[in-house]
């Protein structure tokens, strides 16, 4: 399903797992699998760029710990981030009831 999804989808669907509290990459992932019930298996090679966009954008931000002697990076949402998911939330919103009309439209 991951080529059915652009970016501002994935990019809504991390900044509302992240809406829960912190995680590292890999928690992200997982949190985002049981979720959806497996509809969103999404590879690191998608996950991590996102959440460096996001980073960039000013919408999550990250630190650096260490876990058994491997370093892990952890993010969380920002006030501009939960600001930003509430007003994509709503747009999804509008965005899923328009298709939803217009896919159970009779003719």
């Amino acid at each position: 399903m991951r080529s059915e999804l652009g970016n501002s989808q994935i990019d809504l669907m991390l900044l509302a797992v992240l809406e829960a509290g912190p995680s590292h990459g890999y928690g992200v992932i997982v949190a985002l699998r049981e979720r959806s019930s497996g509809t969103f298996d999404l590879p690191e090679g998608t996950v991590y760029p996102a959440l460096h966009r996001l980073e960039a954008a000013g919408l999550v931000a990250s630190s650096r710990t260490t876990v058994s002697g491997r370093q892990r990076r952890t993010y969380m949402l920002t006030s501009r981030g939960r600001q930003a998911l509430a007003r994509r939330r709503e747009d999804w919103r509008r965005t899923a009831n328009g298709v939803h009309a217009v896919l159970s439209a009779t003719q």
